[in-house]
């Protein structure tokens, strides 16, 4: 696990620099998730990253199989099976605009979303939604976000087998009208929707995009 989130912190510092700033938050039963923030200038505008630190250290599994050392509700439990190797290891990663909000009281909001997969047993894959059940940060109008495609900012970190890549995963916030029309519409339509109108998806202010 150690060895884990030191390459995957080594792969950050390679693509995105020095972090100016770590928080660390515990939840009770999970491992320690920490947040850390990149600083990013491009064509005079600052954007600031948040990325997890320890939510790659087990991988993604159905909390059946992680229980009963096979699939299905019905096997037998196992209470010595060892934890699983294989299954999708992964970080997550949030760009906004600097100095529009305050996006600093994002670290535990984060922490918690990273920590789902051991809380809630929650595979967190491309396309897939996280809803939080309150904003973001303070007055932030998105209360869930919407799991991007990786490989675009950090390239997957590949691990020996049979550990699966670990791969860092963009959150895109969505207003409460965006994520209704996502669950009807589903994530590709809502992205080319935002594609269509030019939505500046780092925007920390933003408004939902026309859905009619």
């Amino acid at each position: 696990m150690a060895e884990i989130l030191a390459l995957v912190e080594a792969r950050l510092r390679t693509a995105l620099g020095e972090p100016d700033a770590r928080a660390a938050v515990t939840f009770l039963g999970t491992d320690r998730i920490e947040v850390l923030r990149f600083r990013d200038s491009q064509g005079g505008t600052d954007v600031v990253r948040y990325v997890t630190l320890g939510m790659s250290a087990q991988p993604m599994a159905d909390p059946a199989e992680t229980l009963t050392g096979g699939p299905g509700p019905h096997a037998p439990v196992n209470p010595y099976a060892a934890p699983p190797l294989s299954g999708p290891r992964a970080e997550l990663v949030l760009s906004v605009r600097a100095g529009l909000a305050d996006t600093g009281q994002v670290l535990r909001p984060l922490a918690v979303l990273a920590a789902s997969p051991q809380v809630e047993g929650v595979i967190v894959a491309p396309g897939g939604s996280l809803d939080l059940g309150e904003p973001l940060w303070p007055g932030a109008p998105f209360s869930s976000v919407l799991v991007g495609e990786p490989g675009g900012l950090v390239e997957d970190l590949e691990l020996d087998p049979p550990l699966e890549p670990v791969r860092f995963l963009p959150l895109l916030p969505m207003t409460p009208n965006e994520a209704a029309w996502k669950r009807v519409r589903g994530a590709q339509e809502l992205q080319e929707r935002w594609l269509a109108h030019g939505t500046d998806l780092r925007d920390p202010l933003r408004r939902s995009v026309a859905l009619d």
